[in-house]
């Protein structure tokens, strides 16, 4: 697993080693980065159930100003950490061995980018969808990486799909929230 573009391309990162932790693969994590291409630089990320932090990475890699990285799993904290430093982007970056749900709960907020990738199969997308009202920024850009079998609904706490892939096992579904008029 490498980062594909920007200041760390060709880094290669460490991931957990065993079955609980699924990394997005290079075609997935590529169309994401396509999607959102022109909306990364300067951008403040949100990458939950964070695993190896491999998106907020490739985030951070393609100039987003910082990145909070959140993961329950004090051994993806580790291997979060570890990239990090390999990468030099501690210093653009937090991390924090948390539930997702309660950082939602407690967060701030103001991100313009949230990166989602759960556990498959446990409504854990449309749960984190729900909690996200008041935590993103006017236009912000939420990618939700899920199985293929699941069809989540077309908007969320004001959230409003933008759109839907499929590739192989994975889907990724992307929503945007309302941009502010000035």
């Amino acid at each position: 697993m490498r980062v594909i573009t920007g200041k760390c391309r060709g880094k290669k990162l460490i991931t957990l080693e065993g079955l609980d932790t699924r990394p997005t693969t290079d075609m997935v994590k590529e169309a994401v980065f396509s999607v959102i291409q022109f909306d990364v630089a300067g951008a403040s990320v949100l990458d939950l159930f964070a695993g190896s932090g491999q998106m907020g990475i490739e985030a951070l890699s393609r100039e987003a100003s910082h990145c909070v990285f959140v993961d329950a799993n004090p051994e993806a904290v580790k291997v979060i950490k570890q990239n990090l430093s390999d990468c030099k982007l501690t210093g653009e970056s937090r991390v924090l061995c948390m539930d997702s749900f309660e950082y939602l709960r407690v967060s701030k907020g103001g991100f313009d980018i949230v990166l989602i990738d759960p556990p498959y199969r446990q409504g854990i997308v449309q749960k984190a969808l729900s909690q996200l009202g008041g935590k993103i920024n006017s236009g912000a850009i939420v990618v939700c990486e899920h199985e293929k079998e699941l069809e989540l609904d077309d908007s969320y706490e004001g959230l409003k799909l933008h759109k839907r892939y499929k590739y192989g096992k994975t889907a990724v579904t992307v929503f945007k929230a309302p941009q502010e008029e000035e």
